[in-house]
């Protein structure tokens, strides 16, 4: 069963250096969804430090449970983010949501 629109919960504005949590969840899809983050249309890799452009970020990225943390944020995580639910019938987006530092 492909999956339905993620539900997608972003804060909309975090101080410089506070921890911030952003989940992404949908359960129509079967098999279970797995879900991945994107920051203006550019993928987030599931470790922050594989990524040169990210190399200052310090997050993590559950891809089973769809929870995107920040442990301490920065300015250059401010963007515009969304979520994919992917599973082996399709996949499913949310609308992108601003998250301001």
């Amino acid at each position: 069963v492909k999956p339905m629109t993620p539900r997608c919960t972003v804060p909309k504005a975090v101080p410089v250096g506070k921890r911030a949590s952003l989940h992404c969840h949908e359960n129509e899809g079967y098999p279970k969804s797995t879900y991945s983050w994107y920051r203006n249309s550019e993928p987030l890799s599931p470790d922050s430090r594989s990524n040169a452009k990210l190399h200052n970020s310090s997050y993590t990225l559950n891809p089973s449970t769809g929870t995107l943390v920040f442990h301490a944020v920065h300015k250059g995580d401010t963007g515009r983010y969304s979520c994919i639910a992917t599973n082996d019938a399709g996949f499913a987006k949310c609308e992108e949501q601003e998250m301001e530092v």
